[in-house]
């Protein structure tokens, strides 16, 4: 299932407010910047940084920097 582009157009993503680019293999909006990739279920983006899957997967939980 694609996602709409006019929708790629204005999600973000929530921790760097920076460009997502999809991902239709596995799925996922990915964050470069961030490092991080938001599956997406049923043909819904998750937008949850505790549901982000890290790009590099040798590295710890994702945190968001902005809580203590």
């Amino acid at each position: 299932m694609a996602v709409d582009p006019k929708l790629l157009e204005i999600l973000v993503c929530p921790l760097t407010k920076g460009p997502l680019r999809y991902d239709a293999e596995r799925e996922e909006l990915v964050s470069e910047q961030a490092g991080l990739a938001y599956p997406i279920r049923d043909g819904i983006p998750i937008m949850l940084i505790d549901e982000a899957r890290r790009l590099d997967e040798t590295a710890g939980p994702v945190s968001d920097p902005g809580k203590p």
